[in-house]
């Protein structure tokens, strides 16, 4: 990208892949790391919720990836819209199982997996189900009877929701109150605040070799104003308004290019 050697940037500093030492430690990451650091003193059932881009499935990956594989095992699974016997194979297989064939032998092979990784290991699974929105009512009835194990009195596992909003909606119907009320720790993710967007592109930008301010205290505004604070949005507008001021061989990014920006993105 030519806009990399306009701005003496070793790389886009807006992309995706960004190691997870180098994340930006807003107060939303620091608020749902304490709430899972809680979770994994006591285990059981937590809710990750937020809207698409509010850096949801970043913050669990960076969470999982930090964990000392001596005392957990990770176990990160998306879901999709599957079945019930599907999502069994599917969470079998994250557990490092060859998955059985009936249903009823999946559920004693998970259930006997996690036992035995915990009891007899001493390791705790952490499970994270990504994307659990598209889960229909069937697959959360499951999840409630799969993760019972000795009538409630011990947790031998982490179980991880994490998904858009409307998870939460779904969880207040009646028929998924007995899997709402095990839920132990519920966040929803609100993305960066107004004040963290200057340090958030300050970071970045540092991280890819570049420490001078170039956002005016107006751009940084209209940049919070189109995003409302959404990471992913956040990444792909100033990614735009860097090639816009490349073109315009503009070393200063001002509200003018936020506008130009966010019009060739139709954001």
């Amino acid at each position: 990208m030519m806009f990399t050697q306009f701005y003496g940037l070793k790389f886009n500093p807006f992309s995706k892949e960004v190691p997870f030492d180098q994340l930006y430690l807003s107060q939303d990451l620091m608020e749902l790391t304490s709430r899972l650091k809680y979770l994994q003193q006591v285990r059981g059932m937590g809710l990750v919720a937020g809207e698409p881009g509010c850096g949801k499935t970043t913050a669990l990956r960076k969470y999982v990836e930090e964990l000392n594989p001596a005392h957990f095992k990770p176990c990160y699974f998306t879901l999709s819209t599957v079945t019930v016997l599907e999502f069994y194979k599917g969470l079998a297989l994250t557990l490092g199982e060859q998955p059985k064939h009936k249903k009823v032998s999946l559920f004693h092979q998970i259930q006997d997996t996690i036992t035995n990784l915990y009891y007899d290991r001493h390791i705790t699974p952490v499970i994270v189900l990504d994307e659990i929105h598209l889960a229909d009512g069937r697959v959360l009835e499951e999840l409630r009877l799969l993760f019972n194990f000795k009538m409630d009195s011990q947790n031998p596992f982490i179980l991880i929701l994490s998904g858009q909003t409307l998870i939460r909606n779904k969880l207040a119907l009646n028929a998924n109150s007995p899997l709402r009320q095990r839920l132990t720790v519920k966040y929803v993710m609100q993305g960066l605040k107004p004040g963290e967007i200057q340090e958030y592109c300050a970071s970045r930008l540092k991280n890819a070799g570049l420490h001078e301010e170039i956002f005016t205290p107006q751009a940084l505004e209209a940049i919070y104003a189109i995003t409302k604070g959404l990471p992913r949005l956040v990444n792909n507008l100033v990614t735009s308004c860097l090639i816009c001021a490349y073109g315009r061989k503009q070393k200063q990014i001002d509200e003018d290019v936020v506008y130009q920006a966010s019009q060739e993105l139709e954001v």
